[in-house]
């Protein structure tokens, strides 16, 4: 029950959010990459209403910009080493779709395609400008995370 309860309130804070419409990839990357920090960020495994509400600042911090989520997650799984159970399958199940599935977005990171710089630093004069058109693929968890933590904060 721990997963789908977190599941339940990812589904929730991004709702509450409208961020995005509900039943887009992008929603299902946010939601995913939102419960997996739930779960995996409750060492009880029963998540009750008033241990959302004095979570929230944690999974703020767990989402923010440059904190290793990714790395964080797999040392959370790995604690857990070959432990069993339901909630741990459908978690870690959730983590392969996050991996494996990949989304068209912009590339915020000035990145390019190939990895290779597509704005000249020359150009920009200490300000950082995006091309909103330049388009990349990215694991899913990539986008969702920045949905879940701006759902959290709005909430």
């Amino acid at each position: 029950m721990a997963w789908l309860y977190a599941e339940y309130i990812a589904d929730e804070l991004l709702r509450t959010g409208q961020l995005i419409p509900p039943g887009t990839l992008e929603f299902r990357a946010g939601r995913e990459a939102l419960a997996l920090t739930v779960y995996l960020s409750d060492s009880t495994d029963e998540l009750s209403g008033v241990g959302v509400i004095s979570q929230l600042d944690e999974w703020l911090s767990l989402t923010a910009y440059g904190h290793p989520w990714e790395q964080w997650v797999r040392e959370r799984f790995a604690a857990r080493g070959d432990a069993e159970g339901p909630d741990l399958e459908l978690a870690r199940a959730s983590w392969r779709w996050l991996e494996s599935t990949e989304l068209l977005a912009t590339d915020l990171g000035g990145t390019g395609i190939d990895g290779e710089e597509v704005v000249d630093p020359d150009l920009l004069d200490g300000v950082d400008r995006v091309d909103e058109s330049a388009r990349v693929w990215l694991p899913a968890w990539q986008l969702g995370l920045p949905l879940g933590h701006l759902s959290v904060h709005l909430f």
